[in-house]
């Protein structure tokens, strides 16, 4: 096996699987966020519709399953940053390996970010229910979308510690 074969797998180089990683990142956690908003808007509009002065309530409901995305361009941004990706940056020497560790570093915070923005949204949709009925009582649905936000959490820090400890 010649040396350029040992540095690419399926034919791509380490770069190509970093910034792989970096997309992963960013584009599931981002559409899992836009499912989980636009679950959740659908039923805030229902609320609003009966009760306008709802409004505020209900936003916040409907922008909690929009930090997943938000944790997945962080790590996305940080792996384009620190690998020199970035437009007018200087490309660092991304090995087969170092492609592939940073590749894998991005898995949590972008599948993790896919399935809880969604859950985060249906939660969030359900708790609208509270806001329409019991108003007083609409902290207790944003406790339970928050619940499903720890696990977004958790991948955001093991994606941010894995790809730091790979970069660094």
């Amino acid at each position: 096996m010649n040396a350029m074969m040992a540095d690419t797998l399926f034919g791509f180089s380490g770069a190509f699987y970093a910034g792989l990683g970096a997309a992963v990142a960013v584009f599931f956690s981002g559409f899992g966020s836009a499912k989980g908003v636009g679950i959740a808007g659908e039923a805030a509009t229902g609320v609003v519709v009966e009760d306008p002065d709802k409004f505020g309530q209900t936003l916040i409901l409907t922008l909690l399953p929009g930090t997943q995305g938000i944790y997945g361009f962080l790590i996305g941004f940080l792996v384009m940053f620190f690998t020199g990706m970035m437009p007018g940056g200087t490309m660092m020497e991304i090995s087969l390996e170092m492609g592939l560790r940073i590749f894998a570093a991005c898995l949590p915070v972008g599948l993790v970010g896919w399935i809880s923005g969604i859950a985060q949204g249906r939660v969030s949709a359900a708790g609208m229910n509270i806001v329409a009925k019991r108003p007083d009582q609409t902290s207790k649905g944003m406790l339970f979308a928050a619940m499903v936000e720890t696990y977004a959490i958790f991948a955001f820090l093991a994606s941010l510690l894995l790809v730091l400890g790979i970069v660094m």
